[in-house]
């Protein structure tokens, strides 16, 4: 199960943050942040690189503010790091996270 939550930005946009199993073999958590129209779209933007069973249930760990900044400034909004937070890791782009997991598609079992 996947713990996370949204915030919704002064212009109707919408910052989801998951934090997730590692797909990679290494194994721990990541967490994940999007930005998205909407919720909805924010979550079928994870489906769609293989996360199927991924689901926002409530809103108990929002993104902080510099986890919406990071993804505001980045081009794919779409973003991740390991959990817990290590202050010295910079946050990746998903298709890093993707190499890490194998052959093209991130999958939740890690295989």
């Amino acid at each position: 199960m996947s713990a996370g939550g949204f915030c919704k930005l002064p212009n109707g946009s919408v910052v989801v943050a998951l934090t997730l199993p590692n797909p990679s073999p290494a194994g721990g958590t990541v967490r994940m942040i999007v930005h998205a129209v909407n919720r909805a779209r924010a979550l079928t933007r994870l489906r769609n690189l293989g996360l199927r069973a991924v689901y926002l249930r409530g809103n108990a760990e929002p993104p902080t503010p510099d986890e919406i900044t990071a993804v505001l400034h980045h081009p794919d909004g779409l973003i991740w790091r390991t959990a817990p937070d290590d202050a010295e890791e910079l946050w990746h782009p998903i298709r890093a996270l993707k190499r890490q997991g194998g052959a093209g598609r991130i999958s939740p079992s890690g295989v």
